[in-house]
């Protein structure tokens, strides 16, 4: 198993979960889904469509440094869109296009993306100029799924503080594909 064996699944399901989450949104309360990208779960905290960009921005950021190559013009899209929110969230739609948007980006990187040596070296560097130096193993257990996870609970805390109805099954729907037949629980 490679390093893209675990990350590019991993992104691909939990975005088009959020996406569906989106939907839900928008479905269980139509008259305040142009609301919902404004909330946020605490003051200091960026509100739901910068949630969603900034899980976006994770996914690109993290094939692309496993492919070795720059991040694609996407990210810096979604970045300056994400840190502008408070001004101009946008819509739930346009959040779901976003992530459309990077669903297809990472299919369409992870079909021609090399097998990279886990020691390989990655420096990883913040906008406050902090720079981490690690290997591709770590980058991807350490920074890209801590960080992309944040991002997609933040969004997934903040519909449900707004009364979007989602659970367990809606975090984890990718699981029912493993789902042995005969056991789920009788209704």
């Amino acid at each position: 198993m490679t390093l893209q064996d675990v990350l590019v699944p991993t992104y691909l399901q939990m975005l088009e979960a959020l996406s569906a989450w989106l939907g839900k949104a928008e479905t269980q309360q139509p008259e305040g889904a142009e609301t919902l990208p404004a909330e946020r779960l605490a003051n200091d905290m960026f509100p739901l469509s910068t949630q969603v960009r900034f899980a976006c921005v994770q996914a690109h950021e993290g094939v692309a440094r496993l492919r070795g190559e720059p991040l694609p013009p996407a990210v810096e899209v979604l970045i300056d869109e994400g840190r502008n929110a408070g001004d101009r969230p946008g819509s739930i739609a346009e959040a779901r296009e976003r992530i459309a948007e990077t669903v297809e980006a990472v299919r369409g990187t992870a079909v021609a993306m090399p097998t990279i040596d886990p020691a390989t070296p990655i420096a990883h560097t913040l906008p406050q100029g902090l720079v981490f130096d690690l290997t591709a193993e770590q980058y991807v257990r350490d920074w890209a799924l801590p960080q992309f996870y944040f991002h997609v609970m933040a969004a997934y805390a903040i519909l449900r503080a707004s009364g979007v109805e989602l659970g367990k099954a809606d975090y984890v729907a990718h699981m029912f594909a493993y789902l042995r037949p005969g056991t789920p629980p009788a209704p």
